[in-house]
């Protein structure tokens, strides 16, 4: 993990994850400069490296700031935006009322260089508007916490997302931000990035098997599939739930939904890196896709009583992981639906054996 490489100022935030195998290597690019983004690139060289033209970054004009070497490496690459977050209210007869959005751009955000851990790999994007009329941040700040994985396995706290050695989990968090209503949902917005020849589809998964995140049967995974649909390049996964608690228990979950993937070239706001490595003319040669993620309902007074708010996704390259029945719940399944079936089989085994034991007190007749 490096913090602004190349650069030895702390006023702006880029943070260079990079994973290396024995033929290739992955990049993950988070940054603020702009709307908070993560560039993610997939490389066939073990030694391929991040360059970055500060100068050009910061600048007005930040296209072919960020690039690969060797370029020739780079076998996909894509981007994820997290663009604006929405409040509105479900007030009663006047239906929903919409307040002004937190453009998600605009804000301000602190040194990543004070939360970055190199031995937990962990770091954390925080930030507040840079102006806030309503005084809803206050008290309260909007953060982006990142998590890299040296080997696969299960996150120990809710939802218990299970990620491998190629993924990094992102946790979107609202803790402290007075809501603008009685009954206030927030609605994060998230634009994809893809290069011409791959496209963004939405996919649910639903399973009765919820171990490890008690009350929840659905998955979702935003995952990016070549046209011909071929192979899957890379994906954005949750479950279908946020929690409103820091120790977050099966009690403090929130319904989250998604609300539906559409086209968004026209409407990707500025993001620094985003620009910086795919050019100026992205909407014209890149697909930009946007995909709305709700919090809230029937539960929604959580966030009313807590003030906290956290939503985990988890980011990667190839298939999103796939849940299985651990060998507990499948030892206790064996049992429970074993244990009648023998008992009916060894059943059947004694009436059989009974019946051709049976004999007659008369004798056969001649």
């Amino acid at each position: 993990m490096q913090y602004n490489p190349g650069w030895n100022g702390s006023s702006v935030n880029l943070l260079h994850v990079r994973a290396a195998g024995p033929r290739d290597c992955l990049h993950y690019v988070w940054s603020s400069i702009g709307a908070p983004a993560v560039l993610m690139v997939a490389t066939e060289s073990p030694g391929s490296a991040l360059r970055v033209n500060w100068t050009r970054l910061l600048s007005a004009t930040p296209a072919g700031a960020l690039w690969i070497d060797p370029p020739g490496s780079v076998v996909y690459s894509t981007a994820v935006v997290f663009t604006k977050v929405f409040e509105f209210s479900e007030a009663k007869p006047l239906g929903e009322l919409f307040y002004p959005t937190y453009d998600l751009s605009e804000f301000s955000w602190d040194s990543v260089n004070h939360t970055l851990n190199h031995t937990a790999l962990t770091a954390e994007l925080r930030g507040v508007p840079a102006t806030d009329p309503g005084g809803g941040f206050s008290n309260g700040s909007l953060a982006f916490r990142v998590t890299a994985y040296e080997a696969g396995g299960r996150d120990g706290r809710l939802p218990s997302l299970l990620h491998t050695a190629d993924s990094s989990q992102l946790e979107f968090v609202l803790a402290g931000v007075a809501p603008r209503g009685n009954s206030s949902r927030f609605v994060l917005e998230v634009a994809t990035v893809e290069e011409a020849g791959a496209v963004r589809r939405l996919r649910s998964a639903r399973s009765i098997d919820d171990e490890y995140t008690p009350t929840i049967f659905e998955v979702l995974s935003l995952v990016a599939e070549s046209q011909n649909g071929s192979s899957t390049l890379g994906f954005l996964q949750w479950k279908a739930t946020a929690y409103g608690s820091r120790s977050p228990r099966r009690e403090d979950g929130i319904r989250c939904q998604a609300q539906g993937l559409r086209a968004a070239n026209g409407s990707l706001p500025v993001s620094s890196i985003v620009q910086a490595y795919f050019g100026d003319g992205l909407g014209s040669t890149c697909t930009v896709s946007a995909l709305n993620v709700s919090f809230g309902g029937e539960e929604g007074r959580v966030y009313q009583e807590k003030r906290y708010l956290s939503w985990s996704a988890l980011l990667g390259f190839g298939q999103p992981p796939r849940d299985t029945f651990s060998p507990l719940v499948i030892s206790i399944t064996a049992v429970a639906l074993g244990t009648p079936l023998a008992m009916l089989l060894l059943g059947s085994c004694l009436l059989l054996l009974a019946r051709r034991r049976s004999y007659s007190e008369y004798e056969p007749i001649n």
